[in-house]
């Protein structure tokens, strides 16, 4: 499905798959606004995507842990003069360990960013769509927010509101030309997954690639579809055995696969 020089806002589109999202829609020849903290690596993807595929990609480094953040990017977008068609609320991070023990602003911050980021930019985008009868939302979000998340508690809760507003919203949305799309990828081999300390727990035997979760996650915004778990065997997992099993059993097993794996 061709995209006709719509443009997308992509937050976390330093690396992974926010990355790769930008990459594919700069591919159906769309054009970018990326947003992230790391201004080189926006410009050299700036730089990457003007020149393979003639878009036009606007660089806007900003770190969305900072209240004021969101609002800032809204007004810059405004200042373009540039519609925004999709935004992909892709920036996030996760943190492992247990909740006692853990750094408190770590966490503050990845509240702010997983959660409060994440709706103040679909409350800025979206009366805009609304009125235009016509856009696109895809929110990031994670298997994760399927279950409880013994041992990376706060990023698992995170989550569960992603899917939850995603799925709140859309059904807002209906009949107003305007979906809304939650992304919720299993393991995935990506800066995030090294990053939150994870690369080398149970949950992460198998990864999927940034690009396969990327190009699954835009198909779906592409068909509003409401929430897609890419891979069958995480759409089994999920809506399967995990969904139908005892609460009780369902985070015994969650905490099981946050556990490191024994080095043999």
């Amino acid at each position: 499905m061709a995209v006709e020089r719509k443009t997308a806002l992509v937050t976390g589109a330093s690396s992974g798959i926010g990355a790769e999202l930008a990459r594919i829609h700069a591919e159906h020849g769309g054009d970018l606004i990326v947003v992230a903290r790391r201004q080189d690596r926006l410009e050299a993807l700036k730089t990457e995507l003007e020149a393979a595929h003639g878009v036009t990609v606007h660089v806007l480094p900003k770190d969305l842990t900072q209240a004021e953040a969101p609002k800032q990017v809204y007004d810059e977008v405004r200042s373009l003069g540039v519609t925004v068609d999709c935004l992909v609320n892709n920036a996030g991070f996760g943190y492992r360990g247990f909740f006692h023990n853990q750094d408190w602003a770590t966490n503050e911050a990845m509240i702010k960013l997983n959660i409060l980021a994440l709706a103040a930019l679909a409350r800025l985008f979206l009366p805009d769509m609304v009125v235009r009868h016509s856009g696109r939302i895809l929110n990031v979000g994670s298997m994760a927010g399927f279950l409880p998340g013994p041992l990376n508690s706060i990023y698992y809760a995170t989550k569960a509101f992603v899917i939850s507003f995603s799925e709140a919203i859309a059904n807002e949305l209906a009949g107003t030309g305007v979906t809304v799309t939650a992304l919720c990828p299993g393991p995935t081999e990506s800066e995030f997954t090294r990053t939150a300390q994870m690369s080398d727990v149970n949950l992460a035997r198998t990864l999927a690639s940034a690009r396969q979760v990327a190009e699954a996650g835009y198909e779906a915004m592409l068909r509003g579809k409401t929430v897609i778990v890419p891979g069958l065997a995480n759409k089994v997992t999920i809506h399967g055995l995990l969904r139908l099993s005892p609460r009780r059993l369902s985070t015994r097993i969650s905490r099981i696969l946050m556990e490191k794996r024994e080095r043999k």
